[in-house]
């Protein structure tokens, strides 16, 4: 099953004028959503659900709650309404975080999972920026991130896994320190775990990591997510069925699309040339992606600033390129 943060089923869209208010709210005084969702006693992601239309759950008592934290804080005067930002000129950078549609596809999967405390599956190629919308998704509350590599045992994985959660280091066998992470996450409800690289993890020789993953969450109240590189989802198939049989949502990144590559250009003055080439560098199927883009527009911009000048060509980027070689 492959879910987006923009598409998961039926969505609630009804009462706009209450979340607008909010949102209106949030602007003019510079407020959080992790502020507003503490104060209603809702998650996060529930009420970051809610003001963007997507929630798909009975909005009765979420208004009702929202409703309230208004009235108090505005104590019956008008909600300013807010203001769209004054279009900035070519600023030579790129956006902190592009929500491209791989971008919403990895904090989809994440958010489903953390919500219905499902198992999910992301696998991409290197460079198409899985990991750092994983991250991304990890700074959010309640949430454990851990990246994998070939060199982990089981002990290191359950270590790795106790760090992320704040508890202290654990001591005797692998089974009564798992035992450990499965009662915190079954006292302390709406977690979500992300092991990332989880590849790394498997092979036809051993499964016993993954084995120890699929006990935490098959005994545990919480979400977890597996990412890593295309053999991910052979390897679970092949090797680890009673993982496979309770996946419960999948994304497969595809890569930046041309116009997601315009939209991540926005903030550059390029040349139509210059843009051609770019879009080859991150959509070409061999050896194009996203990493690729973002690095040679590192080089790009420090060119430019050595020039004093704003406008990106073809030139530039074959010297942006040369430079990534040495």
């Amino acid at each position: 099953m492959e879910v987006t943060a923009a598409v998961k089923g039926a969505v609630y869209t009804g009462n706009r004028n209450l979340a607008d208010k909010v949102n209106n709210y949030l602007f003019a005084t510079h407020g959080s959503i992790t502020d507003v969702a503490r104060e209603i006693g809702y998650s996060r992601t529930t009420v970051s659900r809610y003001l963007s239309g997507k929630y798909d759950s009975d909005p009765t008592d979420i208004e009702t709650r929202l409703s309230g934290f208004l009235a108090s804080r505005t104590k019956g005067d008008p909600v300013p309404a807010a203001t769209a930002p004054v279009p900035a000129g070519k600023t030579g950078s790129t956006p902190a975080f592009y929500e491209s549609r791989d971008a919403k596809a990895v904090l989809g999967v994440c958010q489903s999972c953390q919500e219905y405390m499902g198992l999910g599956i992301v696998v991409a190629r290197s460079g198409y920026g899985k990991t750092y919308a994983l991250r991304q998704y990890a700074k959010l509350p309640r949430v454990a991130y851990i990246e994998c590599d070939d060199t982990m045992g089981c002990r290191d994985l359950v270590e790795a896994i106790e760090h992320s959660l704040g508890l202290p280091g654990g001591y005797g066998t692998i089974w009564r320190r798992v035992s450990g992470i499965r009662e915190f996450f079954n006292t302390n409800r709406g977690y979500l775990l992300v092991i990332d690289e989880a590849d790394k993890l498997v092979s036809k020789y051993t499964q016993k990591k993954m084995e120890i993953l699929r006990a935490v969450f098959d005994q545990s109240d919480v979400g977890l997510v597996i990412a890593g590189e295309p053999r991910l989802e052979a390897q679970i198939k092949t090797y680890l069925a009673r993982m496979a049989n309770r996946v419960d949502f999948y994304a497969s990144l595809r890569g930046l699309s041309p116009s997601e590559v315009e939209g991540y250009l926005e903030g550059f003055d390029v040349t139509p040339d210059a843009l051609v080439e770019l879009k080859a560098r991150a959509c070409n199927m061999q050896t194009g992606c996203f990493r690729l883009l973002d690095r040679t527009l590192s080089n790009v911009r420090r060119i430019l600033a050595e020039r004093g000048d704003t406008t990106v060509t073809v030139k530039i980027i074959e010297q942006a390129s040369s430079m990534m070689m040495l």
